[in-house]
């Protein structure tokens, strides 16, 4: 399964026929083929030949993010910097909704894509028949741009503005090969994020606290006695509904976080609505948190620190089949929570 339905340096894509593109695309894409998907396609690869003929680099169609479960429309990479476009095809105004979903393509790509962590990031929001505004370029402090907003005419101008002043290069190849890792500053901030929660959904169990710690304490005893005679474990951890079993999990997930070691615990569940539930209560609750001692933290970048400690798991099992790479929690020997509807497993 590639991450990616289409990839090639600028010049290639450029004299490539759009029909020869557009039957790649085709044949990478696992659902039935809309006419009106076909069509956008077929406008984005004429927008953009039209648009790039004086640059040089990576175009990448439709790219995965490893593990987050989203695809990018278009990549664009042009020596360190990395250009995350989504197209509106026929829409003429940019709605908040769009502007969000491209913002966090740019954050999941600088929070949790290995050989994204240091690159300019530029994510650009494509309304084809939109009214375009004076563009401005404007960079947050994690080198991530402010969503730019055009009607895709004006891609030579903004790539332009953009690494005019950047000199460095990548090896594009290792980008579009890169693991899933998030940063761990990332990590020490879902860390402290569960810690200081508060939030019912996850903290209520009706199973009495001693119970929960003498599970933590024989699965505690577990991982360390398998991680000293190198073998492998797994744990079922049963219970009536309401008993405390994901309550257990993330606490024992929590607690295995251990970046000088390199530790990746993850809390793993095939349940999408769990996975969203958990996500959003903690970040609401961090900005909760964050404004009672007066920092203001953007929803989005909370959002990001959660989706680093909860995954899903058939998205980690889609891209641990993608690449021959092991995933960073297997480097030091995986240790996460996969919950289902019946149970949890915890994996060493």
């Amino acid at each position: 399964m590639s991450r990616y339905y289409y990839q090639n340096t600028i010049s290639s894509f450029l004299s490539e026929d759009k029909n020869t593109i557009l039957g790649k695309l085709t044949s990478k894409h696992e659902f039935t083929l809309e006419e009106q998907q076909r069509n956008s396609w077929l406008f984005q690869i004429e927008l953009l030949k039209k648009n790039l003929n004086c640059f040089y680099g990576t175009i990448v169609f439709e790219y995965s993010i490893p593990r987050i479960g989203k695809r990018i429309d278009c990549v664009i990479l042009i020596k360190s910097t990395v250009f995350a476009i989504e197209f509106k095809v026929g829409s003429t105004k940019f709605d908040l909704a769009a502007k969000d979903q491209v913002l966090d393509y740019a954050l999941d790509l600088k929070n949790f894509h290995e050989q994204s962590h240091h690159k300019t990031i530029v994510p650009i929001l494509i309304c084809t028949s939109a009214s375009t505004n004076n563009i401005e370029l404007q960079f947050d402090k994690d080198n991530i741009a402010h969503v730019i907003e055009c009607s895709g005419n004006e891609l030579p101008q903004i790539i332009n503005t953009v690494v005019k002043s950047n000199h460095e290069d990548c090896n594009h190849k290792d980008w579009l090969e890169s693991i899933y890792k998030p940063t761990p500053t990332i990590i020490e901030a879902a860390q402290a994020l569960y810690g200081g929660h508060s939030v019912e959904e996850i903290s209520r169990s009706d199973s009495g606290a001693i119970n929960l710690s003498k599970t933590a304490s024989a699965i505690h005893k577990i991982i360390d006695e398998t991680k000293k005679s190198n073998r492998k474990s797994i744990c079922f951890l049963t219970g009536v509904p309401g008993a405390g079993k994901t309550l257990a999990g993330l606490n024992l997930a929590n607690s295995w976080h251990n970046i000088e070691e390199s530790e990746h615990a993850v809390f793993l569940s095939g349940n999408g609505p769990l996975v969203d539930v958990l996500r959003e209560a903690l970040s609401r609750n961090e900005v909760l948190i964050s404004k009672e001692i007066g920092i203001k933290l953007k929803k989005s970048h909370t959002i990001s620190k959660a989706k680093a400690f909860i995954q899903n798991i058939h998205h980690f099992r889609d891209d641990a089949i993608s690449t021959e790479k092991a995933p960073v929690e297997g480097s030091s020997g995986f240790k996460g929570i996969s919950k289902t509807n019946e149970k949890d497993r915890l994996i060493i």
